[in-house]
């Protein structure tokens, strides 16, 4: 089957169907169609003229044609029907429907237990709009043997949906574009762990011909990955820790995909950034600019399992803090550096850390426990603090991000979210936390964003 070209070759006049992703398929007529040259081509644009004139014409090309053509062509037809047999009438019997968003899952979601002690989905769904005009995503329904197991709206996608190469989210894809719509979902507690996804998505195409635009498509099936999550100890000791920019909503982390080595990545999909409160709830206190300023900066890393060495890099400067370097190459992004190997295809990234202080180096073998370096704020970095995030290969980027769950931890408060979280960090005012008490005891959970906890010492 081929498809009819929608221009004028042979005229200065070239131009596509008007907003058409709808184009004419070649059956065994259509051969005697193009014969009959470019004006037949024309009469093609279904949307400007209608199937009942294009049949009309059809009808009449066919006449001219001649019996003799039209026997040939039919004995073609007869010829292919009776050699693909059985395959004809299956698909014949195969409904076909114009699909113009195509809905895909790159990586498997692997349910992991957060904070909350509720189960967690996080993955993505890429769409792309394959028709010449804007596409609207209206409602995104995520389902496991049929029934809806979660759902979002046209306000909640307009957050999640993010054009390919930009990190701001739109509710809509301009023509011929990719996008990536972030999903997360939190089963209800007791809630089976689903084997199976797909997705259900309303959408309004505007290339679409007039009252075909609102259009329904389900797509994107991917298997649950049942994977076993990683469990490990804290990356750090003591009180007071915030886990920002962590799992499984916020976007610096969370939406952070990366094209790297021919494909997109999403290595920071479960990254955190950990800062530290003081008694007063403020990040730092004095200059803003003094790495000294900031409560983490100094503090202990440590290991987060018995585990191997894989990379270290120790030779890279402070960045003052306040404000964003520039001009930082991709393999300097995470500053100084530790990748630590904790078996099972999954490996730990520690970056940002201080100069000089990293203790460790490739072919090492640490202990869980054992400090490895002090935090830092070399890299890519705005402030003093402890990146980590768990990964599939060793490499920090081209690598797709995986949960893990700490063994052991307090919840002590809650931060009142990211936007607050950043105006403390920007101006050295008290954070003001919501108080958790009695304190939240976690067995292995993953710290969900913008929390106070607390390791043991």
């Amino acid at each position: 089957m081929g498809n009819v070209a929608a221009y004028d070759r042979e005229s200065q006049n070239s131009r596509p169907f008007a907003k058409a992703f709808w184009v004419i398929p070649l059956g065994f007529t259509g051969l005697a169609f193009l014969r009959q040259g470019k004006p037949a081509l024309r009469s093609a644009n279904l949307k400007s003229r209608g199937w009942k004139d294009w049949a009309g014409e059809h009808r009449g090309m066919m006449r001219r044609m001649g019996m003799a053509s039209f026997a040939a062509v039919s004995a073609a037809m007869l010829f292919l029907c009776a050699t693909l047999g059985g395959a004809w009438g299956e698909a014949a019997a195969a409904a076909e429907r114009v699909t113009p968003v195509l809905l895909a899952v790159q990586d498997a979601p692997i349910p992991f237990t957060g904070s909350d002690g509720r189960t967690h989905l996080v993955y993505e769904l890429w769409m792309t709009n394959f028709s010449s005009g804007k596409v609207s995503v209206e409602q995104v329904e995520i389902l496991s043997n049929g029934a809806v197991l979660a759902k979002l709206d046209a306000a909640e996608i307009a957050k999640r949906l993010q054009p390919a190469g930009f990190r701001e989210p739109s509710g809509a894809m301009a023509a011929s574009t990719d996008a990536i719509l972030f999903i997360h979902v939190m089963l209800a507690d007791g809630q089976t762990v689903p084997q199976q996804l797909t997705h259900r998505v309303r959408l309004r195409a505007e290339a679409a011909p007039p009252g075909q635009q609102e259009i329904t498509e389900t797509g994107g099936e991917t298997a649950v990955d049942t994977q076993p999550v990683v469990v490990i100890g804290s990356p750090l000791r003591g009180d007071r820790y915030i886990s920002a920019d962590s799992c499984c909503d916020a976007s610096r982390h969370t939406r952070a995909a990366l094209p790297v080595n021919g494909r997109v990545w999403l290595a920071q999909r479960y990254a955190v950034d950990w800062e530290q409160l003081d008694e007063e709830g403020r990040i730092y206190r004095g200059d803003r600019a003094d790495v000294t300023s900031y409560n983490i900066y100094g503090k202990d890393v440590l290991a987060v399992a018995d585990a191997t060495v894989v990379s270290a890099m120790d030779d890279l400067p402070n960045q003052a803090p306040g404000r964003m370097p520039t001009n930082v190459p991709i393999e300097q992004a995470d500053g100084n550096s530790i990748v630590l190997d904790l078996g099972g295809g999954r490996y730990g990234l520690y970056a940002h850390l201080k100069p000089g202080s990293v203790r460790v180096h490739v072919g090492d073998m640490v202990k869980r426990g054992q400090t490895i370096a002090l935090v830092g704020n070399s890299g890519n970095t705005l402030a003093p603090h402890l990146h980590f995030h768990v990964m599939n290969h060793a490499s920090p980027l081209a690598s797709n991000g995986l949960p893990y769950e700490i063994d052991s931890f307090r919840v002590t408060g809650i931060s009142p979210g990211t936007a607050a979280f950043d105006t403390a960090e920007a101006q050295g005012t008290a954070l003001a936390i919501a108080p958790v008490s009695p304190a939240r005891q976690v067995t292995n959970g993953l710290p969900l964003d913008q929390l106070i906890i607390s390791f043991g010492q």
